[in-house]
């Protein structure tokens, strides 16, 4: 009886662990500052049936009313809230990688990848110029 409920518990948490990946990064996400650690942004990931990610600010936490004025052409002096800042990443086994990331406080625009961490929890995006040795990455926690 002992090892049915050992297999049943391995089971039940198996089957959680793959519902967790099989839900995606699409959802709404908090972003923490790197410098204060406290939350700056929520961003809205979308999941396009082909797996595609793409992602927008939906809030500020400070100074919602900011723009983009580092930003380059069309998207200079663009409000922050609404601004897509996260496009093409493609799902590579169980990342996303190959996709750019808007850095909104510099104008940059980065290389980027992302991937699930604890049981789809947290996202792992990592942004970065060139090869991926060279960039910062963040978490972002799930809302």
């Amino acid at each position: 009886m002992k090892a049915l409920a050992k297999l049943a518990a391995v089971s039940a948490l198996t089957l959680a662990a793959q519902a967790a990946l099989a839900v995606g990064a699409g959802g709404t996400w908090k972003t923490i500052d790197d410098e204060t650690h406290q939350p700056k942004s929520l961003v809205e990931i979308s999941e396009a049936a082909n797996g595609e990610l793409s992602g927008k600010v939906i809030k500020l936490f400070n100074n919602p009313d900011a723009v983009c004025d580092k930003c380059d052409g069309a998207l200079k002096g663009k409000p922050i809230v609404g601004l897509t800042i996260m496009t093409g990443l493609k799902k590579d086994g169980d990342a996303w990688e190959n996709g750019k990331i808007l850095d909104p406080k510099s104008g940059k625009v980065y290389s980027a990848k992302a991937k699930l961490v604890e049981g789809g929890k947290k996202l792992e995006v990592r942004g970065f110029l060139g090869i991926s040795l060279l960039g910062r990455t963040q978490v972002w926690e799930r809302q």
